[in-house]
């Protein structure tokens, strides 16, 4: 039997926003307010904005740390906006933090305030509107957006930049730089030469791309074979070695999606459909060793892997009862690292994606996997016996949430191991040494390049010093080097390493 006060997600929506001219667009706000009728108006109940309680929302990517401020002014209060607009009244209001994870963490700590009791009727929303806030920038065009609501806005979670200072003067920064080092150690680990792995990545993405053309929210809705995905032409260049443009998580979409959760006292108080009712089986959040040069290695995810089993115990699932899949895709390689973490079978038919993925539904910032969550409710609704696995990241493979979903009712008490006691196995585990003035001999673990419309720009690589075996991240940008590392094999290629007059540290391929 069903508690009452177990949390049940009964309503969702999404919307999707393609207009070429950005005068006549519609704000972040007002894509949220669409995509939570949508999700109102799931519910079948009636009236039901005068019972909402808790507004969330997800922090928009123009607003999280290190984000480039938008040619207009700053909302000082989204989910009071959001209340407004729907005429939500003496509702709390609450923004997440930044980070693609933020949707699943919401929904893990809503479902934690309605077992409680603090919470009983609650909307979660987000929107990213990154492609109109490009085109207005490009045409000097000022959209007016945002505005202060008053009330009291709660921000929950933390801000941190997402690396050491040492860390983003060597490239660091943005993650279509940083994915593919965690590709090429991934390919070292599987043996691959750059061919084969790049054969192997189009044949990975392929399925992404098919489920992604049959999504009527879906950005890109377009197959596109593993050939196609894979091989470098005109309109799919490199961009971080060895990602192809069709590997990279497309940011610039209007995108809005939104859920209803609520308690099952209230689901069955305001007589919302069995069939409607999608359960919160098992869930986590964990953070990865914080720095990407501290990590003890750049293959696998031990985070991810502690989060699965946590996620699963509190289910009583076994990862191979799980029907459908939404692994993170921001770049093949949190897809890999997700898929051996929660030993997800290699040889699975089972597609590892129900939107379409980052690169192909749209990578709508802080906001996607609340695409995911409302995607997957869709899918489990068609069978009430299937069972549902939602990944989430934010940074650089740094911060990770998990959701198990299911119509199947969740009997007992809802309640889940506090991420803090956990979180300590990975805070207190082993990691190396990180050499900020690296000098001498070393070895390659991992590399990029950088590419821009013209070519090679930048070369990055994260290795081990020869004499103590400390890391080292550095980088190089004169052409012979970088047409090296374009044509010829570097993992674990000898190099040499030093600090320039600038204070960056410079390599040198041996």
């Amino acid at each position: 039997m069903v508690k009452n006060n177990t949390p049940v997600l009964v309503g969702c929506g999404q919307v999707t926003q393609k207009i070429d001219n950005p005068e006549n667009a519609k704000e972040p706000l007002d894509l949220m307010k669409e995509s939570s009728l949508l999700a109102i108006e799931d519910t079948t109940v009636s009236d039901l904005v005068k019972k909402i309680d808790t507004v969330m929302s997800v922090r928009f990517i123009f607003d999280s740390g290190g984000g480039r401020r938008p040619p207009f002014s700053i909302y000082s209060n989204p989910p009071k906006s959001l209340a407004d607009r729907l005429g939500i009244v003496g509702a709390k209001t609450y923004c997440g933090p930044t980070g693609g994870n933020t949707p699943q963490y919401l929904i893990n700590i809503l479902s934690e305030q309605i077992t409680s009791g603090e919470t009983e009727v609650a909307l979660l929303s987000g929107a990213e509107c990154f492609s109109t806030m490009r085109k207005a920038s490009r045409l000097g065009i000022k959209t007016g957006w945002g505005e202060d609501a008053g009330g009291e806005r709660i921000d929950l979670g933390f801000e941190r930049a997402g690396g050491t200072d040492n860390e983003r003067k060597h490239g660091i920064i943005f993650p279509v730089s940083v994915y593919p080092l965690f590709e090429n150690a991934i390919r070292g680990k599987k043996d691959h030469s750059i061919e084969q792995h790049l054969d192997y990545l189009g044949k990975m993405f392929e399925p992404f791309t098919k489920v992604a053309s049959n999504h009527p929210n879906s950005w890109f809705p377009t197959f596109r074979n593993a050939k196609e995905i894979s091989t470098v032409s005109e309109n799919n260049r490199f961009i971080g070695f060895p990602y192809t443009k069709y590997m990279n998580a497309i940011m610039e979409v209007d995108q809005s999606a939104s859920i209803i959760i609520m308690s099952e006292e209230k689901a069955n108080e305001f007589s919302v459909p069995e069939n409607k009712r999608v359960y919160l089986h098992g869930c986590a959040d964990i953070n990865e060793v914080w720095n990407v040069t501290e990590r003890p290695e750049l293959h696998s995810s031990k985070a991810i892997s502690l989060m699965g089993k946590k996620a699963l115990e509190m289910a009583n699932w076994n990862i191979d009862d799980v029907d459908l899949f939404d692994l993170y895709s921001c770049f093949p390689s949190m897809v890999e690292l997700g898929r051996e973490a929660l030993e997800i079978s290699p040889n699975s038919k089972i597609p590892l994606t129900v939107t379409g993925g980052l690169p192909y539904f749209g990578g709508a910032g802080n906001n996607y996997v609340t695409h995911s969550i409302a995607t997957m409710m869709e899918e489990l609704r068609k069978n009430n016996n299937l069972k549902g696995l939602c990944t989430s990241n934010g940074w650089y493979a740094t911060k990770h949430g998990i959701g198990l979903y299911s119509c199947i009712p969740f009997e007992g008490d809802w309640a889940r191991e506090q991420p803090a006691e956990y979180q300590k196995v990975i805070d207190e585990s082993e990691r190396p040494e990180v050499d900020e003035s690296p000098n001498g001999k070393g070895t390659i673990e991992t590399y990029t390049i950088a590419n821009g419309r013209e070519g090679p720009q930048m070369g990055i690589v994260i290795g081990r010093l020869n004499k103590n075996n400390n890391r080292f991240i550095a980088i190089a940008t004169d052409d012979k080097t970088l047409s090296t590392m374009m044509e010829e094999e570097c993992l674990n290629r000898d190099c040499s390493v030093s600090k320039n007059s600038d204070g960056l540290s410079i390599f040198s391929l041996g």
